[in-house]
């Protein structure tokens, strides 16, 4: 029976390299120290902060304190996803989350101060000191939560439940990633092997239908067996997040995730009812798969196989990375020297192993234990297709957001917000799927990326609009008081995915437990932002294809802007405006026109 691999049998160059951040173990517990003993005396400015020199003097420890706490809490994660099973990384965790408590608390105060202040006597301090104006924006930017600000001691307790109101998205990924098993099925060699996340999304790629079957049963069937247990822990999720909504006085817990982006709340209704308009075409979609296949009936088991046989596609991590370089060449010689330069510095964590975080992330500190600006880090768990191409140029499209960021702005201004994070990895796997489609005159290769496109617009926007509108449904239900429980879970997916997905897909029964696996319900109202996300994205490669290097050149001067404005206005830098629906409504078009051409192939095929 076939093994993952354990972390000793991947060659160095596969793993990342953490001692850019941490050279060694006793580094990480001085940070820790030092951390400690600045918590120590942030507590001593509660009540203390009574000039613009106070409040200066304030602000550069907390700036201190947060960079030391970043850095320590996100090298234990890296290190502690490496195998999730080690005692010794979840020590560091906790450990870092527990003074994480602390210093929440230490500094819990100075929100209800600040906000307690007449705008006035803010801008007389910052008159008074000139060295706050370093930090004029994000004081500023703190008094439109005044509405929304508790009580000193409200906000001081709401500190103390932080780690409990975390453990329901703890729990989940302690489930998931290494207690959850899917137990053995047979590969196409009839081999018997055990099944794993990866492993799992390879097979249900499968020309083998009963191989797909196997898997999909096999692997739907651990989350429906433990149902109640996940139902439990994201019916408190989302009650945790209706609660401390509702405790800060926002109308919903919806707009309380969009208030500090400023997205209005139109964009994520309009998002939802222009996908639902469009989801004809996907049912359409379904029906050229159906038929192409031969099939009676079409389950959700045959929705992965490329319905175009392709062996040109078999990819090593080497290869894809060569193709990765060679399909983002539009984005000019600084971009790709940065992804050379990633490869060579072990930024990236390549392969699935034993107890390995699933899925894939890139994350990183801003500095390293000398203060220096650091590189982000990438983890993978590359399967040697196509997939997991698209998925190391996608990470390393968030990654290179966050260097050229990093490199640019300030350590206030340098992180950026999801909703336009999803932007940059999308521009990358959108310049990748034009250049391969653009280099090939096999009308065959042609018909197997249009069907890799379009399931790849599945995945990326109806989906996750999916999975969006189900995010709304449910945290509606909990701010009605409607118990949140397996069959109510169950029934609102299952509607959702008749709706989006269209009558032509078979519903088994696993299906309608699908809400049970999904990882990003834990971080509520995240999912729509890889909708946008990628509608940005297909603008800014049109553009970019047709206008050449003044569009790169907008666009990399978006990628340096981090957090320097709210996202819809730095988004308007590359040409792309998300407040109007214009974006959106193109991405749906342009998934017609990829059904049309897709279908056209097939039938000149037959």
């Amino acid at each position: 029976m076939a093994k993952q691999l354990t972390r000793n049998e991947v060659p160095e160059h596969e793993k990342w390299n953490l001692q850019h951040i941490y050279p060694n173990h006793e580094l990480w517990e001085k940070d820790f120290k030092k951390l400690a003993k600045l918590i120590k005396v942030l507590k001593t400015y509660n009540d203390n902060i009574n000039s613009a020199k106070d409040l200066y003097a304030y602000l550069l420890l907390d700036e201190e304190a947060e960079e030391l706490y970043s850095r320590l809490a996100i090298y234990s994660k890296l290190k502690g996803d490496e195998d999730t099973s080690l005692t010794e990384a979840q020590e560091l965790s906790s450990r870092i989350r527990e003074l994480g408590v602390s210093y929440s608390s230490a500094t819990s105060f100075f929100n209800p101060l600040l906000l307690s202040w007449e705008k006035e006597k803010l801008n007389t301090y910052i008159n008074e000191e000139p060295r706050l104006d370093y930090f004029k924006k994000d004081l500023y930017e703190s008094f439109k939560y005044k509405p929304h600000v508790l009580s000193k001691e409200k906000s001081e307790l709401l500190s103390e439940l932080s780690e409990s109101l975390a453990a329901p998205g703890l729990a989940f990924k302690a489930l998931n990633t290494t207690d959850l098993k899917f137990g053995t099925v047979k590969d196409e060699n009839g081999e018997e092997i055990e099944l794993t996340h990866g492993r799992a999304r390879k097979l249900l790629e499968s020309t083998n239908r009963e191989v797909r079957k196997e898997t999909f049963f096999a692997y739907h069937g651990a989350y429906k067996k433990m149902k109640t247990t996940f139902a439990s822990l994201l019916s408190s999720n989302i009650k945790n997040n209706v609660k401390v909504s509702r405790l800060k006085k926002y109308p919903s817990a919806l707009e309380k995730s969009l208030f500090s982006d400023e997205v209005p709340l139109s964009v994520y209704e309009n998002l939802i009812k222009a996908t639902r308009e469009h989801a004809k075409d996907l049912d359409r979609y379904m029906s050229i798969r159906k038929q192409v296949m031969g099939l009676d009936e079409l389950h959700g088991y045959d929705t992965g196989v490329p319905l175009v046989e392709n062996n040109s596609f078999n990819l090593t991590f080497d290869e894809a990375y060569e193709l990765m370089l060679k399909g983002l060449a539009p984005l000019g010689e600084d971009y790709l020297n940065v992804l050379k330069q990633a490869r060579e510095e072990r930024w990236i964590d390549v392969r699935e192993t034993e107890n390995k975080q699933t899925g894939a992330y890139k994350y990183g500190p801003y500095s390293d234990y000398e203060g220096k600006v650091v590189h982000p880090y990438v983890l993978l768990n590359h399967q040697d297709n196509l997939d997991s191409a698209f998925t190391l140029v996608h990470e390393m499209g968030h990654a290179l957001h966050s260097y050229y960021s990093n490199q640019t702005q300030p350590k206030n201004q340098a992180s950026y917000v999801i909703f336009v994070a999803e932007v940059a990895s999308t521009v990358n796997e959108v310049l990748l799927m034009k250049y391969l489609l653009n280099s090939t005159e096999d009308k065959n290769v042609k018909r197997y990326l249009l069907n890799h496109y379009i399931d790849q617009f599945r995945g990326t926007l109806f989906t996750q609009v999916m999975f969006a509108e189900f995010e709304k449904i449910t945290h509606e239900m909990a701010q009605d008081g409607v118990p949140l429980t397996v069959e109510s879970f169950s029934k609102v997916y299952e509607q959702l995915y008749r709706d989006y997905n269209g009558e032509t897909l078979v519903l088994d029964e696993e299906i309608k437990y699908g809400w049970s696996r999904i990882p990003h319900f834990y971080t509520p109202f995240y999912v729509y932002k890889y909708a946008t996300g990628f509608s940005a994205a297909n603008a800014i490669v049109k553009s970019i294809l047709e206008e050449g290097e003044p569009a790169v050149k907008r666009y990399l001067e978006f990628l340096k802007t981090g957090g320097s404005d709210y996202p819809i206005e730095l988004l308007k830098i590359t040409g792309v405006d998300l407040s109007t629906t214009k974006p959106v409504e193109d991405a749906l078009s342009l998934f017609k026109e990829l059904v049309d051409e897709f279908e056209e192939l097939m039938l000149e095929k037959k």
